[in-house]
């Protein structure tokens, strides 16, 4: 079998590892290249979460494609040793999965509450087991999930979260730089509309920068990181997008990357109310029915259930199993199609006012003549897909893992362009933060990339209660 991630089998030697690295089942779930993370140390893997990863391995889903990546991996390794004496890797580690030390040793009485049957717990038990072996160096448990965490720390264990996909959020790129340059740069900036940027500080590519007059503080201007050059907003950035106006200049910057063709990979994160998704469907309303730059407007969300509570099956054909997940997406087209007016789409009819019902929207197609023209479907049947020609909406970008956010982009074919929204403090994926999930690895990964741009929205634009909402609770 051909190898999957490993490039020449390493020399054995004797090997003495600075650190054991327990890894519970959810860290290789989420990632399995977590086993080769660990350099130059020990890596344990309990034979119970091989089981775990087993009883995965049939789902149809993202978890399921990475339990069968483990295995593959393992398989692979199995080769290179006996996995239960440990395998070298190239990384300067080892992998070893461990047999033993799958019951908890004498403890206090009050730790005897623990099921012992419980997987998590018999991983809790491997860690505590070798940490008591003098034999094993430094133990660290490893693990997505909290209250594992909280327990190994009770029992003296250290343990700590799987830190090579984290972006330190609190520093993450916002798009926009505040500049203060002289008067004499401001009138240039105006007069020429464009203006050399200068070293410091320095801009990445389709950033936008909020100038200053150092001796005239109230004079302003809005520009854009282009090439070389700052130049100013183009119209359509303060115009009217399909019946909508930026509310403010973060609006603004955020239009001036949506209706620009160069941008091929747009993100737009902020908190609820900000206008992420109303925005980016207003762009693709304009570029696909008013502008025919693109076939058509395709929205897809990854199905996550808010808290964790699923509504379970649901009955119909897809398009009505989707509809419960789709209805934000109905909402905001409803306040779209009731702001534009009459004819701006060039269809020949007045559009339809929908009162918000997604029956009457699907019904509408035919009445606005754009059969096809717009498509939602849910992430898990993008897979596989080459999508050409079409301006493609991700909502709810925080919810998808890394993986995800790579094979999205993998689909993006000749012609199309993508955009991806969300909000990094509203996440319902039990194994994602506002650190390790899709979107803001996405921001902080292609901000250097010239056919990108990112936009933080801060000001809430929904509503006064919104907003309200927002910054209190």
């Amino acid at each position: 079998m051909k190898s999957v991630c490993l490039l020449e089998q390493p020399v054995q030697a004797p090997f003495f590892p600075p650190k054991t690295f327990v890894l519970d089942t959810n860290v290789l779930l989420h990632s399995p290249q977590a086993l080769f993370v660990f350099k130059n140390n020990q890596v344990v893997v309990p034979l119970v979460v091989i089981e775990e990863i087993d009883n995965q391995k049939r789902r149809q889903d993202e978890i399921g494609r990475n339990a069968r990546e483990v295995s593959r991996i393992l398989d692979e390794l199995r080769s290179w040793g006996n996995l239960s004496e440990g395998a070298l890797l190239p990384n300067g580690g080892m992998l070893r999965i461990e047999v033993n030390h799958g019951s908890f040793p004498d403890l206090p009485d009050s730790m005897h509450m623990l099921d012992h049957d419980k997987a998590d717990n018999r991983i809790l038990a491997v860690a505590l087991n070798l940490k008591r072996d003098k034999k094993n160096s430094s133990v660290i448990l490893v693990s997505k999930d909290l209250n594992l965490r909280i327990k190994a720390d009770v029992l003296g264990i250290m343990s700590e979260d799987l830190n090579s996909d984290k972006v330190d959020f609190r520093q993450l790129y916002s798009g926009q730089i505040q500049k203060w340059i002289s008067q004499e740069e401001m009138a240039a900036f105006f007069q020429e509309k464009r203006l050399e940027s200068s070293a410091e500080p320095p801009m990445f590519p389709n950033q936008f920068g909020v100038l200053k007059c150092q001796s005239h503080p109230s004079r302003s201007g809005l520009g854009r990181q282009v090439g070389q050059c700052l130049v100013p907003l183009s119209a359509q950035a303060n115009g009217e997008c399909f019946g909508l106006r930026a509310g403010n200049k973060e609006q603004a910057f955020a239009l001036e990357l949506l209706l620009d063709e160069n941008v091929k990979v747009v993100t737009l994160a902020g908190g609820a109310g900000t206008g992420k998704t109303l925005l980016a469907l207003a762009a693709g309303l304009e570029l696909v029915l008013e502008k025919n730059l693109y076939d058509k407007l395709l929205v897809t969300r990854p199905i996550i259930p808010l808290d964790g509570q699923d509504i379970g099956f649901l009955p119909g054909d897809k398009r009505d199993k989707i509809r419960p997940w789709m209805q934000p997406i109905f909402d905001n087209l409803d306040f779209l199609f009731k702001s534009s007016k009459g004819n701006q789409a060039g269809l020949g009819k007045e559009k339809p006012r929908l009162n918000g019902s997604q029956d009457r929207l699907i019904d509408a197609e035919d009445y606005l003549n754009f059969v096809g023209r717009i498509e939602l479907e849910a992430l898990s049947y993008i897979r596989g897909r080459s999508i050409a020609q079409q301006f493609i909406i991700v909502d709810e970008a925080q919810n998808c893992t890394a993986h995800a956010v790579k094979s999205l982009l993998t689909r993006v074919g000749a012609g199309s362009k993508i955009v991806f929204t969300g909000d990094i403090q509203q996440i319902d994926h039990p194994y994602l933060d506002a650190s390790s999930n899709g979107l803001t690895i996405l921001i902080e990964r292609l901000k250097s990339e010239t056919i990108s741009g990112h936009m933080t929205l801060i000001k809430g634009e929904r509503s006064q209660v919104a907003e309200l909402g927002a910054k209190l609770l």
